[in-house]
């Protein structure tokens, strides 16, 4: 049975932490759904480890939609979420509500996640949830405004720190279950935490905060470059690397099969 989202808010309660990490295709989503986390979010990150952009930006629906597809076919247990992607719910709630659809009616997916807060998102999130489409809100350090904001971290003027609080607790009364806070002050993140009554997920935002969510590709070793906040816990890409020169070695010796 999938965690619901209720089960998420019921282990805020309980101070139980929350383990949340990112996946794009059915092997990796198969691994994460055996080690036993609790949320799997395919995110738009997917545009740098999966397909070798620069950024989020480029990542369509269609392609979110494709790999959520193929992550949930390796997913029993976790809550999927999908990210909504760069310009597919900020022109307007119509376009919100299409594209959250299209997630929920053609993948397995669970929830939807989207960037921004007050007073942006509010009435986007109200009108989803709504009808019936939950929504995992992600405020702090939204890297979709990689253009606007860089990937500094937010937070660490006493105005931002209050301008970021009070988008948490809007985005919770619009609806929204869960939130992700990125990159964003220890102290700060640690507030919110104990203000809001649905979850915070945190990615650089202290231990203070309900759960915690990772790049898998980070996690592993596997990307070109790690952010501050992250941590690796194994070097998979010199793995790898090692395995596949043994192979060629290998193959060039007449060694295999």
């Amino acid at each position: 049975m999938r965690i619901s989202i209720e089960k998420l808010q019921q282990w805020k309660q309980e101070k139980r932490p929350i383990v949340s990490l990112t996946a794009w295709d059915y092997a990796i989503a198969q691994i994460l759904d055996l080690a036993g986390i609790d949320i799997i979010l395919v995110g738009d990150s997917l545009g740098m480890v999966a397909l070798g952009h620069s950024s989020t930006l480029p990542v369509t629906l269609d392609e979110m939609i494709h790999h959520t597809k193929a992550v949930c076919r390796g997913v029993n247990r976790a809550l999927v979420v999908c990210d909504l992607p760069f310009l597919t719910y900020q022109s307007n709630i119509t376009q919100a509500i299409e594209s959250a659809g299209r997630i929920i009616k053609e993948t397995e997916a669970g929830a939807v996640k989207l960037e921004g807060g007050y007073p942006s998102m509010i009435e986007t999130i109200s009108r989803l949830t709504e009808i019936g489409i939950p929504v995992m809100a992600h405020i702090g350090l939204t890297p979709q405004s990689v253009k606007m904001l860089g990937y500094k971290k937010q937070g660490i003027t006493q105005e931002a720190q209050e301008k970021i609080f009070n988008q948490a607790i809007a985005l919770e009364k619009a609806g929204a279950f869960s939130i992700v806070l990125e990159h964003i002050t220890e102290e700060l993140g640690t507030n919110i935490t104990k203000t809001l009554s649905i979850p915070t997920i945190g990615i650089g935002a202290g231990n203070g905060c309900d759960g915690q969510v990772l790049v898998t590709a980070d996690l592993l070793g596997l990307s070109a470059k790690l952010p501050p906040f992250a941590k690796s816990y194994a070097n998979l890409k010199e793995i790898i690397f090692d395995s596949v020169t043994h192979f060629a070695q290998d193959v060039r010796e007449q060694n295999f099969p």
